[in-house]
């Protein structure tokens, strides 16, 4: 696929963060109390715990980009897919705490595309769009925004070094979806490619879960989920669904310190 300058100039900004002037409102405009960000998605937002150290979901970096009045509840999980989630229940939680004027983010795909998996497959361009139908609904019929972010691509080359696509039509699927029902899209699969390409086959691997014992070419370690929350939130600007005011050290370093890995419940 062929990459827009803007989504060179977003995927680099990501890597070595720059000055960026932020415009636009959101849509449901100032509120009183803090406005929650939901995130329904797979392993690759998750939040994860300490026996998973140093893998990282860049829904646990997100937190950092938003003002404390913009909540995130991560509800990503892994190994599901748009349909696991919402077979397992896990949507009809959110939808439960979900209120007026809240943000539904619905990332999914890798899981999706396992085919011979009855419980986690869909179909592009079918079960999927039908699937994240659910979500967007759901959230309409409370009140709440929904938002679509397409699938942050796995590190991929080929011979000549040159960064490639994972997820077959899935984003197209999800691309068409968003404008069929005018829902904003994040598409970070688009970015996380223009940024691996940007970034070449060595230097990918500082943000992949590449350890002495693990060559992960799909999950994040700190740096890689750090780039990709800041991407989401620079395309939550972008797209309005956030305001200016709601965001925040877009053009700052972030220690890799700040992640933490919690012990997981007994």
């Amino acid at each position: 696929m062929s990459l827009t300058r803007r989504q060179v100039t977003l995927a680099a900004m990501a890597a070595a963060p720059l000055a960026l002037a932020a415009t636009g409102t959101a849509h449901a405009g100032s509120a009183h109390r803090p406005r929650t960000l939901f995130i329904a998605g797979d392993s690759t937002a998750a939040q994860k715990h300490a026996d998973a150290a140093p893998e990282t979901g860049w829904g646990m970096a997100l937190p950092f980009f938003l003002h404390k009045d913009r909540p995130v509840s991560n509800h990503a999980v892994n190994g599901r897919s748009s349909k696991s989630f919402v077979d397992e229940g896990r949507l009809d939680v959110i939808l439960a705490a979900i209120r007026p004027g809240d943000f539904l983010l619905i990332q999914f795909a890798h899981n999706d595309e396992k085919v011979g998996d009855d419980t986690r497959y869909t179909e592009p361009w079918t079960t999927y769009q039908d699937y994240l139908r659910m979500y967007i609904d759901g959230a309409r019929a409370r009140g709440a925004w929904p938002v679509l972010a397409t699938p942050v691509e796995r590190r991929r080359f080929d011979a000549a070094g040159n960064a490639r696509p994972s997820h077959g039509e899935y984003p197209a699927a999800m691309r068409a979806l968003a404008e069929q029902e005018g829902v904003p899209l994040l598409d970070l699969q688009a970015l996380s490619l223009a940024l691996w390409q940007q970034l070449g086959v060595e230097e990918t691997k500082k943000y992949f879960n590449w350890t002495a014992t693990e060559q992960d070419n799909t999950h994040f370690n700190p740096p890689g989920a750090i780039a990709m929350a800041r991407l989401v939130a620079r395309e939550l600007l972008r797209t309005r669904v956030l305001a200016p005011h709601d965001v925040h050290r877009l053009d700052e370093v972030i220690p890799e310190s700040w992640i933490t890995w919690p012990e997981a419940a007994a």
